[in-house]
């Protein structure tokens, strides 16, 4: 990917059917990259999120993955042998289809569809879910930009936002503990924070079978503007 002058971007992992709140990065940024460079945290939210079962009761949804070496990076996870037939068994538990409005039917389109790598998966997921909502996409890839290994932590943000060429790098509310702004000062990168998000923490998919589309829209813009 060529850089080039962003005023803002914003890193994240690649999350599945992540919170409303992490969909404001994209209403934030002019730029969203998805941070695939990394190593798989196994316990985070990169690969699984919580919905309720017909009964009422959240139960994890997980994506059917092959068994990888503990430091493999999120860019080259891979699904497991029969992957889409285990996952439409996973999704049997989940009351989806008969209270989904017409307009999310793309975003279950998406859910059901396994097919590429996981990145490209969640990806897909993402970005229908992102029009769904009338959000912008605008993404790439960490991983297109070749960022050395020995680049870690706030200095390898650092150097992918220096790479793009960003005036701001913006970060959801936990990034306070990781980063500082000198060290962005210094790299002539304004870091700027969301405000920490007030709405429910159930993934956005909950939120789309049962919410009004445009009061979910106007709920995620209403919520992404910056704090110091």
């Amino acid at each position: 990917m060529a850089t080039g002058g962003y005023a803002a971007i914003a890193i994240m992992q690649p999350y599945f059917i992540p919170y409303a709140g992490y969909f404001r990065l994209f209403a934030a940024s002019d730029l969203f990259v998805i941070y695939d460079c990394v190593q798989f945290p196994r316990r985070g939210w990169v690969h699984r999120n919580r919905l309720a079962d017909s009964a009422g009761n959240e139960k994890w949804l997980t994506l059917p993955l092959e068994k990888a070496p503990q430091d493999v990076l999120i860019r080259d996870l891979r699904f497991s042998p029969h992957a889409a037939q285990i996952l439409a068994d996973r999704l049997g538990r989940f009351v989806l289809a008969p209270q989904a409005p017409d307009a999310a039917q793309p975003v279950l389109a998406a859910l059901r569809e396994v097919r590429g790598l996981p990145i490209d998966y969640i990806e897909r997921l993402l970005e229908r879910i992102a029009a769904y909502c009338g959000l912008p996409w605008r993404v790439t890839r960490s991983s297109a930009l070749n960022v050395p290994e020995s680049f870690r932590g706030q200095d390898r943000i650092i150097e992918i936002a220096r790479r793009l060429g960003a005036a701001r790098y913006i970060n959801s509310p936990g990034g306070r503990a990781l980063y500082d702004h000198e060290s962005f000062a210094k790299a002539g990168i304004e870091l700027r924070f969301l405000p920490d998000y007030s709405g429910p923490r159930a993934s956005i998919l909950a939120r789309i079978l049962s919410e009004d589309r445009h009061d979910l829209a106007d709920d995620i813009r209403s919520q992404a503007t910056l704090v110091p």
